[in-house]
Parts: C-alpha cells; structure tokens; sequence
C-alpha cells in the first residue's frame, strides 16, 4: 500500500477511535508533513512496506530546516509513531521502522494547577439558576472533581453518570473505558445543571452538556468558558480545561493519594506520564520549607 493511501486510513481510524478534533488535525498535519518530505526528497510516493529506519531519520532535519520548533518536531515524530504502530496493528507492514528512532528530548515544565483557596471563587461566579449557568458551573465542577479530558467531559451521556454509586464512566483515547468517583460538589451541579437542561435539549441530543441552540457543546465553547472563568480569579499563568485535569492530579498528590490510583483516575496508560505531578508537589513543599523554616 502507498503512504498516502496508508495515511488517510490511519486518519480515518483516528476519526472513529474517539480522537479529539485537535488530535485529528496534528496527526493529519504531521503525516501530510510526513508525506511531502518523501515526496521533495525522494520523488516518490513509496509502498509503505519499502521504507526503513534511516528513510525516516531524515525527516527530523527536514522538519528542522523548514523552522519547526523542537516541541513542534516532538509532537510531529510522535505522530509518525503512532501511524506506524497503526499500521503494523493492521497488518500493513510486519515490522515498525520508527521504533528504533528516538524523539528529541524537550524541556520538562511542571503542569499549571489553580491553589485551592482559588476555587471556591471561581466557582461563585457561575449563575447556576441558569440553565447555561448550571451547565458552565457542572462542566467546571466534573472536569476538576474528575479529572477529566475536555473531550471526555463533552462526549458524556447522562447514563454515564451513577449518582447512586458516585462514579462516571469514561471513554477516553483510544475509545477504552475507565471508571472515576464522582465528587458530592460535581454530583450536586450535575443535578442542579439537569434540572434545568430540558430548555436546552430540542430532543435530538443525547450528550450530557449542550450548547445554547440545543446541539452538542463544542469543546471551543467549553475552552473559552473555562479561560473565562479563571480570569482574574487564578494565578496560573494558563487558563484552560486542561489545568483543571492538571489541578485534580496535583491536589491528590498533595494530600497523599497513591500515584498508580491517581494514574488510573487521569488513564495514563504509562506511570511515568503520571510522574510529573510528583514533582510539582515536591517542588512546592520543597519552597514552603525554606519559606517557613528558621533554618531552611
């Protein structure tokens, strides 16, 4: 099978493997990346089962010399990856030429999160006797209490939610399932939010959280609802959904909850994803002891 035709069915995997919409454009982007660098260096649209570690390590110079940035080219080769392993999972070729390759390491930087005390201010801004009120205080609520991806928050359906049980399930990447408490504050907005949801809901959508015009809530929208919200109110230099998740993670570690539970919480198919959230709690404890000790 040619690349090209190999790549537009790996971005059709993508577009029904519950991918986000952002996710989607990166790989497509990179692959097409990907695609025109065999295309300029080697004039040819090669059978996919033809090309080789070292027809791939190019690519990074390539990427380098059209003044991609060292992040940019580390999102760009993991796309690569992830196309490759697709392929050999669909029996396209027998063997991956990228698993020998390795990604440039970029700088570390710990998550942002929002300080505790933060919270409760933000929350009060939300008008919740409004059916879009409720809905922004529930979607900010269930994010940060679960922890959950922007994308995984906007595909609930209200039968995900066990108010009884007090969990949520999930379907994050890769469409796998995961199961997460559910906090009494994120319960308590729920019910408040669909008490009121019915004058958004025009009968034909079943998603958890709608938009003004009855549709699904677009995860822009949501994005721009969180950012808001945290204006004037949190010190994180970003403000946006995924800082809630990043906020979740901190808090829990901060007061001693077990990495690997706090892993299975965030679907982090790896512990060393998880990993960083130790360092930011490190890193804060580390900076109260010298600020409060007499002999720090």
């Amino acid at each position: 099978m040619k690349l090209s035709l190999s790549i537009e069915k790996f971005i059709l995997h993508t577009q029904t493997q519950n991918y986000s919409k952002h996710s989607q454009t990166a790989y497509l982007i990179a692959l097409c990346q990907f695609r025109d660098y065999f295309a300029l260096d080697f004039d040819t649209d090669p059978d996919i089962k033809m090309i080789e570690a070292d027809d791939i390590r190019p690519f990074l110079g390539y990427l380098h010399d059209n003044g991609i940035s060292k992040s940019s080219i580390r999102m760009k080769m993991s796309a690569v990856k992830s196309f490759f392993k697709f392929c050999v999972t669909q029996d396209l070729i027998s063997d991956n030429p990228s698993s020998s390759i390795n990604i440039p390491k970029g700088e570390k930087r710990l998550p942002s999160f929002i300080q505790q005390n933060e919270l409760s201010d933000i929350i009060r801004q939300f008008d919740n006797t409004t059916p879009l009120g409720a809905r922004n205080e529930a979607l900010f609520e269930l994010i940060y209490g679960s922890g959950l991806r922007i994308s995984e928050a906007l595909n609930l359906v209200p039968s995900d939610l066990d108010f009884p049980q007090k969990l949520v399930k999930v379907r994050g990447k890769g469409n796998k399932e995961r199961i997460i408490p559910l906090g009494e504050m994120s319960i308590l907005s729920v019910q408040k939010y669909m008490h009121l949801r019915h004058s958004l809901n025009k009968g034909k959508i079943n998603h958890l959280f709608l938009s003004k015009s009855g549709g699904k809530l677009a995860s822009v929208c949501a994005w721009r609802m969180v950012n808001k919200a945290m204006q004037g109110f949190c010190s994180s230099p970003q403000k946006s959904p995924h800082v809630l998740r990043h906020s979740f993670a901190t808090h829990l570690m901060d007061e001693g909850a077990d990495i690997n539970s706090v892993s299975e919480m965030l679907g982090h198919a790896s512990l060393s994803t998880t990993q960083i959230y130790t360092h930011t709690s490190t890193d804060r404890i580390r900076k109260q002891y010298k600020n409060a000790h007499p002999r720090a």
